[in-house]
């Protein structure tokens, strides 16, 4: 399978990159009807409030953030760019229900894993927990490539990290091309273009 998300040098640059409204709204619509709500192991009695409300959110969506995550250090180098629109899907797709200090927690875990696990082991894991649930996969897909996007760059790594997404979950090319439409008609409805 292969999905070219770039195309071709030099890449469009585009004001603000970010998904729609529209988009995002049926991106956390996708979520929420898929009708289950993840199980947790029953937390400790000892943990705070917090700890616990930092475990409903990593366990909802930690892989995602790292899904992006791995999007985002695919190509050696970690964008402001990036992290904003990492941050911004994660509050959006929560309805604003994730801190700011929660999302660099959850990007702070990641980084780890990669480094004491590998990139290939961690798409691995990524994958696994996501494999079976359509709607969270198609949702990390779109997400990895607003990242790809986002810095107006499209390296070769970026594409293989999509693609390997994209097969892992179990996402054909023709759907993965859909999607990535999808994503491309919400760039280009923010504006025009400039070239760089």
């Amino acid at each position: 399978m292969g999905v070219d998300l770039g195309r071709s040098p030099p890449y469009p640059r585009f004001p603000m990159l970010w998904l729609s409204n529209s988009t995002v709204a049926r991106l956390r619509d996708q979520l929420q009807a898929r009708g289950k709500r993840p199980s947790l192991v029953a937390p400790e009695a000892n943990l705070t409030a917090d700890a616990v409300e930092m475990l409903n959110i990593v366990n909802e969506y930690g892989p995602l953030c790292e899904a992006m995550y791995l999007m985002m250090s695919a190509d050696g180098a970690v964008g402001t760019e990036e992290r904003e629109v990492l941050k911004g899907a994660l509050r959006n797709l929560s309805g604003d229900g994730i801190r700011g200090v929660q999302i660099d927690s959850m990007l702070e875990d990641a980084v780890k894993r990669v480094e004491a696990e590998g990139r290939e082991a961690r798409m691995k894991e990524v994958v696994a927990s996501m494999h079976e649930d359509k709607a969270r996969g198609e949702v990390a897909f779109v997400l990895a490539a607003a990242i790809a996007f986002a810095d107006n760059a499209i390296a070769d790594e970026e594409n293989e990290t999509l693609n390997s997404l994209a097969e892992g979950l179990g996402i054909d090319e023709a759907r993965a091309n859909e999607l990535l439409d999808d994503v491309e008609k919400d760039l280009s409805a923010q504006g025009e273009p400039t070239q760089e």
